[in-house]
């Protein structure tokens, strides 16, 4: 008589298996910055007496929502896996355009501005379909915009005006209202906060359901996961990859406003090694370089951290020549720190 077959346990889709919350929480991107900004604030807390103030939170939002604002979109590029090296100096383009067309064609500042979004995008658009159309990295190709633009920048600016600046617009018709859009201040309970705080927020909130609720959010984690492979299962890989770095751009615009309306007039060599900051941010935030991982959440969370540091230092009245050396020491330890969240969440699968 035979022996009876061994039963085969039946098979059970891995996508109906329940995770725990614990299990979830590891495998999240941002949580190697969460722990970080914590003990950021917890240092400066102790350390810088003034740091606390409400006044002072404020200042540190609003530093953080200069660089946020660039790291968001920049963060969801580098999880489709490409750079932008010309993302600083764009945001300075982005002001002259609207400074200098608005002043030469004497209309109303509200032109200008409509004007400078357009050129801008179009400067990501042309990014992105060098990338698409041709060999060379992203790396080389944001390279070869960053020196073009900065050398516009100075170029054009100089035989305009004359001079490495641009001319004041505050008199002109629109620039009180454009003002209040991009370089307003919100006085909450005798606190004064910068516009540009709201204009963070309502990043990292469109860029996170793009991320989590769209199938373009799954576009680009499968484009940084790999290229061929998504193509393969029918992902428009050029488009994306364009879509991103008009993402970027956008940013740079928003920046570019407030630059311009903060100080009515911009400086034409301003924002170089910005980008590099940015994408501080964004790795500090959880973003892997080789793209495919990471979140806007985690970016605007690096952004933080690096607002409370340049900030929190000058509160604890310490050099700021130390700054750049906490900034490397944070890239450094959040590197380390993301690297080894995402080892035991891959673990635990």
């Amino acid at each position: 008589m035979s022996a009876a077959a061994p039963e085969t346990p039946p098979l059970t889709d891995e996508r109906l298996l329940k995770t725990s919350p614990l299990r979830k929480l590891m495998g999240r991107p941002e949580l190697g910055s969460v722990v970080g900004a914590v003990a950021v604030f917890l240092f400066f807390a102790i350390f810088a007496d003034s740091f606390l103030r409400a006044s002072s939170l404020a200042t540190v939002l609003y530093a953080s929502s200069t660089i946020g604002i660039m790291a968001v979109p920049v963060a969801l590029l580098m999880i489709g896996g490409e750079f932008d090296l010309s993302a600083g100096v764009m945001v300075t383009t982005s002001a002259l355009i609207s400074s200098m067309f608005s002043y030469q064609m004497t209309a109303n500042v509200w032109v200008g501005v409509g004007v400078s979004l357009l050129l801008t995008l179009a400067i990501g658009v042309f990014n992105g379909v060098m990338l698409t159309r041709t060999d060379p990295p992203s790396f080389i190709i944001t390279l070869g915009t960053f020196l073009m633009l900065t050398g516009m920048n100075l170029g054009f600016t100089k035989l305009i005006s004359g001079t490495v600046s641009t001319k004041s617009i505050s008199d002109m018709e629109g620039f009180s209202s454009a003002k209040d859009v991009f370089a307003s201040t919100l006085t909450i309970g005798g606190v004064d906060f910068k516009i540009t705080i709201l204009w963070w927020l309502a990043l990292i909130v469109v860029a996170t359901w793009i991320l989590l609720r769209t199938r373009v959010g799954n576009w680009i984690y499968a484009v940084g996961g790999g290229e061929d492979a998504a193509r393969a299962v029918g992902v428009p890989v050029n488009k994306t990859k364009i879509g991103l770095y008009m993402g970027v751009a956008f940013g740079a615009w928003i920046s570019g406003q407030h630059l311009l309306f903060s100080f009515d007039v911009v400086q034409s060599g301003e924002g170089v090694g910005n980008e590099l900051i940015y994408i501080i941010a964004a790795v500090i935030g959880g973003c892997l370089i080789t793209g495919g991982y990471g979140s806007a959440v985690g970016a605007a969370i690096g952004a933080l951290i690096f607002g409370m540091t340049s900030k929190g230092i000058v509160f604890a009245e310490w050099n700021p020549d130390w700054f750049k050396f906490f900034l490397g020491a944070m890239l450094l330890l959040a590197t380390l720190l993301n690297a080894w969240v995402r080892k035991r969440a891959e673990a635990t699968k």
